[in-house]
């Protein structure tokens, strides 16, 4: 090709392919948020939503229409093919508030899909019909072939997009917005238009349980946290009762088993036998406690989901992230105008009827309709006349008599010049006066009214759309603490070398792939590092084990010779928190430094050990015995007590220690039901060794279970919980609802097995325990009446009911009275401080 043939093009200008390609993404990207992913701030709508409904209108006639008929119908309005149509179609039916369905339209717990669009029917709610429509008040626009009119946006006199929530992905933006329940976003905006504070937070189809600590408003950057009901049926068994929003029974028990199979925790089967309710059983692994488990599968599965809320809507044709409350308000206000308006048109519309309704009165009352009898040469006179005679009464109404009117009264028969049709035409005009003066009341009153017809909403719509997700605070699970033991760790002590790869040597412990381990060397190097398949620590390794972060309990004892001095020092220390992979000396310093002894003791045990020094040395005595409970537990970095200037030959253990550390401290949170040692809380007492504790619930079981962290309650039916000593007297204080009358009885517990409720109170519906105490002398303060009527007994327990039992049924203490409330009288000074009551 001769080169004075080839044509040079500027690609970098607007005229370019890269302008066009600029301009044709920026009318792509405007198209997708505008036309498809966003919804609006007016009707809470998509296009292709607000397309359905208005298709939907068109065909109402009471009747369901099947989908595949809707579906066609949208796609006068809608250019994006029977598939998204029939999409959102079911998406929307699935919602159960706009639209009634009919047929297999899926479950969004399970996942099913919905039948086939020729299967299934719909047609629109009556709160769709009440709220969504009005042809008055919308703003119409050209469908897209041009052939019909469609709705600009719906005239959606409720705030639907808190109530139905919306995803979408447009290009470079998305929107999140978690649907909310439908009576508390009626409560909000009656709230917001009577000038009150309201919240709002979500609300899920799916039930559950929800975090709403960070939820911002539903802004970007928020957070909630939803999780599953899972409930423990026995020791053996969990049932998963809801599932999290977003996530369906077929995904969870996807992800319980790819837990399973990456050893986070240890199953034997799970199976979905969700009918009606969501029920998922979860059969654990043998020697498996139920309620690690829980919060492994909170940690590990889709039993937890974190959602971002991402708000954004269009506003002005632009899209604009907001919060709930900026939502509410704007759609609060949007009502109360769209209801301004209809009250306007509705005016217009009965002053235009007043006026016409009066014509027709004075057109016969006054006999003006004989002008047709006249004979007038024309028809044009025959009006003139007409309108003369209007002349006397004219300044009666509202607006000029026109042509027009006069026309209409001339079509009307003649019968109404009857007595009996005046008078109905008088009471026609009361009528119309009366409701005249209610609008303008309710137009003045424009507040009071919008607060009456969410009222009235509330009132029709609300019944059995209470709240499904349980709004608490959950506690955070530390995976590494609920993580199944999958890995066996294996060390090299000489060559100094830990991991899960070295499976020809000694094998140290079985752990999890998420815990951290501690290893101390003969040098005094200390270092922590996370489980692998081969780490070099150091030659000579002392000790090695799990690390427990925190831990104030857990004391090292060492002895070490100083390089430089040949100075034995002996120190305590914990290890509570440091930097990973960082090696820390715990000796002087100096690299010629050597641990002579080294102990590791979980409650503080502090032994005396046997020291022997070198035969050469200057000392007269060649042995002395070293007590480390006269040693102070100080920080790692310390140098320690000198033991002795000589050289030392060897440390040996004289005697095994006992523990120098105060009980453990244990606290009851009674938000989150569990045991901790960090004050949260109702304190329980100082626990030594393996104390138990006693809990009591409110359906008259009683339970004997370990101190453990670990340990899970329902806090919620927890009516007291303490330190356990067998030799206390309970006195509890019951309800028997077969035979309506309170028992009370007196007991010790008699059971040894751990871990199992047992029932303490006579079985039936609707037993439960009003009152319980460990109190030596109990008294009990009976209230029963209101106002002055009220009386309030105190009884001595002790001195009137024998300790029985266990099993034993009580005695009779009152007649059931729902006024009647129980409390033990407090002390000035607790008798055990231990004791902790929760009525």
């Amino acid at each position: 090709m001769a080169k004075e043939n080839i044509k040079q093009i500027d690609l970098t200008n607007d005229s370019g392919v890269l302008g066009q390609y600029k301009n044709w993404f920026l009318d792509y990207a405007s198209y997708v948020i505008l036309e498809r992913a966003v919804p609006a701030m007016e009707d809470g709508l998509k296009p292709v939503q607000r397309r359905i409904l208005h298709a939907m209108k068109e065909m109402d006639d009471g009747r369901f229409n099947k989908v595949a008929n809707i579906i066609g119908q949208s796609m006068q309005y809608h250019p994006h093919g029977d598939a998204s149509i029939g999409e959102a179609l079911v998406n929307m039916g699935q919602k159960d508030l706009l639209i009634e369905t009919q047929g297999n339209w899926g479950d969004v717990r399970t996942g099913d899909d919905a039948a086939a669009p020729r299967y299934i029917e719909a047609r629109l709610s009556k709160f769709a019909l009440e709220v969504a429509f009005n042809p008055k008040t919308t703003d119409w626009q050209v469908s897209y072939d041009g052939r019909k009119q469609e709705p600009v946006t719906l005239p959606m006199k409720f705030p639907l997009l808190l109530t139905q929530g919306a995803d979408g992905i447009a290009v470079g933006l998305s929107t999140k917005i978690l649907p909310h329940n439908f009576c508390e976003v009626c409560d909000a905006a009656i709230k917001y238009l009577k000038g009150k504070k309201f919240d709002l937070y979500p609300d899920f189809l799916t039930g559950g349980m929800m975090d709403a600590t960070n939820y911002n408003e539903g802004k970007r950057g928020g957070k909630v946290r939803v999780r599953a009901v899972i409930e423990e049926m026995d020791k053996k068994t969990l049932v998963i009762r809801s599932v999290p929003y977003g996530v369906t029974t077929s995904s969870l028990m996807d992800s319980i088993v790819k837990a399973n199979d990456q050893g986070k925790i240890k199953i034997k089967k799970v199976t979905d036998e969700t009918a009606k309710e969501v029920e998922i059983m979860v059969e654990l692994a043998a020697g498996i406690s139920p309620d690690i488990t829980i919060d492994a599968l909170y940690a590990f599965t889709d039993c937890e989901v974190s959602i971002s809320p991402n708000a954004c809507v269009i506003v002005d044709d632009r899209p604009k992230f907001v919060g709930v409350k900026e939502l509410l308000s704007n759609s609060a206000d949007h009502t109360k105008e769209l209801l301004k308006r209809e009250l306007e048109i509705k005016l217009a519309e009965l002053e235009e009827k007043w006026h016409y309704t009066s014509l027709e009165k004075i057109f016969f009352e006054e006999k003006i309709y004989k002008e047709l009898e006249k004979g007038h040469a024309t028809w044009e006179k025959v009006i003139e006349g007409i309108d003369k005679g209007f002349d006397p009464f004219k300044k009666q109404l509202k607006r000029e008599v026109t042509r027009e009117d006069i026309l209409k009264l001339t079509e009307k028969p003649v019968r109404r010049i009857y007595k009996l049709d005046i008078n109905d035409l008088i009471t026609q005009i009361k009528g119309i006066e009366a409701e005249i003066k209610q609008v303008k009341h309710d137009l003045v009153n424009l507040v009071d009214f919008a607060v009456a017809y969410f009222e009235n909403l509330l009132k029709k719509y609300g019944k059995d759309r209470g709240r499904k997700t349980e709004i608490k605070l959950f506690d955070t699970i530390q995976a590494k603490n609920v993580a199944i033991a999958n890995t066996k760790l294996y060390i090299n002590r000489a060559e100094g070398f830990i991991g899960s790869g070295l499976k020809k040597e000694e094998l140290l412990c079985e752990c999890s792939n998420l815990d951290d381990v501690i290893v101390f060397t003969r040098r005094g190097i200390m270092k922590i590092v996370r489980v692998a398949d081969k780490v070099f620590i150091g030659k000579d390794i002392l000790h090695a084990a799990i690390f427990q972060k925190n831990d104030e309990r857990m004391t090292y004892n060492m002895i070490y010779a100083d390089g430089e001095t040949s100075v034995t020092y002996a120190k305590r220390f914990n290890v509570t928190g440091i930097t990973r992979d960082k090696e820390y000396d715990l000796t002087k310093g100096s690299d010629k430094s050597k641990v002579l002894y080294f102990t590791a003791n979980p409650n503080g045990e502090a032994e005396v050990v046997k020291v022997l020094l070198s035969p050469s040395s200057n000392a007269r005595t060649k042995e002395l015995d070293f007590h480390f409970e006269e040693l102070e537990i100080k920080n790692r970095n310390s140098m320690g007590n000198q033991v002795t200037k000589y050289p030392v030959r060897s440390v040996k253990l004289k005697e095994a220690g006992k523990s120098t550390l105060a009980g453990r401290k244990i606290w009851f949170d009674d938000q989150f039901g569990r045991l901790n040692m960090e004050e949260k809380g109702t304190y329980l007492g100082s626990f030594d060794g393996d104390e138990k504790v006693m809990v009591i619930y409110d359906d008259g079981n009683y339970e004997i279970a370990d101190a453990e962290m670990t340990r899970r309650f329902d806090a919620e039916k927890v009516k007291l919980i303490e330190r356990f000593n067998p030799d206390k007297v309970i006195t509890a204080v019951y309800l028997d609802n077969d035979k309506l009358q309170f028992n009370v009885k007196r007991f010790k517990i008699e059971t040894t097995t751990m871990n199992n409720k047992f029932m303490f109170i006579k079985e039936g519906d609707g037993n439960r325990v009003e009152a319980v105490t460990t109190d030596a002398k109990p008294i009990l303060m009976l209230t029963s009446g209101k106002g002055t009527q009220q009386r309030t007994q105190k009884m001595k327990v002790a001195d009137f009911v024998e300790v029985m039992g266990w099993k034993a049924a009580g005695n009779k203490l009152a007649d059931y009275n729902k006024s009647v409330h129980m409390e033990w009288e407090r002390k000035a000074k607790a008798t055990d401080e231990n004791q902790t009551e929760l009525f």
